[in-house]
């Protein structure tokens, strides 16, 4: 099955100060087929997903849950809402309750 051979590479680095914009790469045969850009902040425990695309061949397969669900594993209680507002990632955020807000900073630390 495509769906489980695909893997996730982060290039998010452990310790970094501040929050920056992120990305999980989700990846099968050597090729890149979906990502997912966020930007975190540790010391508030809050994270914000600007964007999810993934390829047509993926779509409807459930890659994009299982996605979010180990950017929710990568980052444990880490209260997530998106900035997103096109139809198929709206209804994927809210299969996965993350709420939409505006493109705002995402706390004090973000400036």
């Amino acid at each position: 099955m495509v769906y489980g051979a695909v893997e996730f590479l982060s290039t998010h680095i452990p310790d970094a100060p501040g929050p920056g914009e992120e990305c999980l790469l989700l990846v099968h045969d050597r090729q890149v087929v979906g990502e997912v850009h966020y930007r975190t902040c540790a010391p508030c425990a809050r994270g914000v997903i600007t964007d999810v695309t993934l390829d047509e061949r993926f779509h409807g397969s459930g890659l994009g849950t299982r996605a979010l669900s180990h950017l929710r594993a990568r980052h444990p209680g880490t209260a997530w809402r998106s900035t997103l507002t096109l139809r198929a990632t709206r209804d994927l955020l809210r299969r996965m309750r993350i709420p939409t807000t505006d493109s705002g900073p995402l706390c004090a630390h973000a400036g």
